[in-house]
């Protein structure tokens, strides 16, 4: 994820109706309809000397439970990482091995995906500022033909790609090349290599209130996002 910090008074208000616009696609906010939901809780948090970061209140709720409340309406909704206490609803299961890193966990939570499921929003947990209008943007950005899927970009214009909902074949096909290429394992694999080849649309973010692609990385972000969420 960007290691951009912007300002606190660096957002723009907007109306509940606007368009958002990105390069050239014009994003609606609106909901593409059912998609589930993959929530990646199983990092080591070095920078923050190995602490549960997703466990890490943010105005008072975890931040897991602030991921997982923004994709309320996805179903299923599944976590992946320690089998920490989760909502009777949400499944949980671990990448294999522990600690193997984004796509080793996106892999995991693919697997407990409905055999119907055709769009998923795929998630990093420590996302404390994401919310449920920012996915239904995300959401309407995919809705039109042609992309494999859509995430955030930053201010500087980098993709924010564990902030972002994919097509489900898209992201299985990126997954099984992958794993022949590397024997079956998928350990330590770079989330970039699972996004070669495929058509992303990037969207910025112009709704009121701060970036939800803002994650925490380091005690300040967390204190920065506590600042935000107030």
């Amino acid at each position: 994820m960007s290691s951009f910090r912007p300002p606190l008074a660096a957002h723009r208000a907007a109306s509940p109706n606007a368009v958002r616009a990105h390069r050239g696609v014009q994003v609606e906010e609106s909901s593409s309809g059912r998609y589930a939901a993959v929530v990646l809780a199983g990092g080591a948090a070095r920078r923050m000397g190995g602490v549960d970061k997703p466990a890490l209140p943010v105005a008072g709720r975890s931040m897991r439970d602030r991921v997982l409340a923004a994709v309320a309406d996805a179903a299923p909704r599944i976590l992946v990482g320690p089998a920490d206490p989760a909502p009777p609803d949400v499944r949980v299961t671990r990448e294999q091995p522990p600690g193997g890193g984004p796509v080793a966990a996106a892999a995991a939570g693919l697997a407990l995906l409905d055999s119907d499921a055709t769009t998923v929003a795929l998630l990093a947990a420590d996302l404390p500022l994401l919310t449920r209008e920012a996915v239904a943007v995300l959401l309407g950005a995919l809705a039109p033909a042609g992309a494999d899927g859509a995430c955030y970009v930053d201010a500087e214009g980098r993709r924010q790609t564990l902030c972002g909902v994919w097509r489900v074949p898209a992201l299985r096909g990126a997954l099984a090349r992958l794993a022949n290429g590397r024997g079956g394992g998928l350990a330590g694999t770079p989330v970039r290599a699972l996004l070669d080849g495929m058509t992303v649309r990037e969207v910025a973010w112009a709704g009121a209130g701060p970036p939800p692609w803002f994650d925490c990385d380091t005690d300040q972000d967390v204190r920065r996002a506590e600042e935000w969420a107030r």
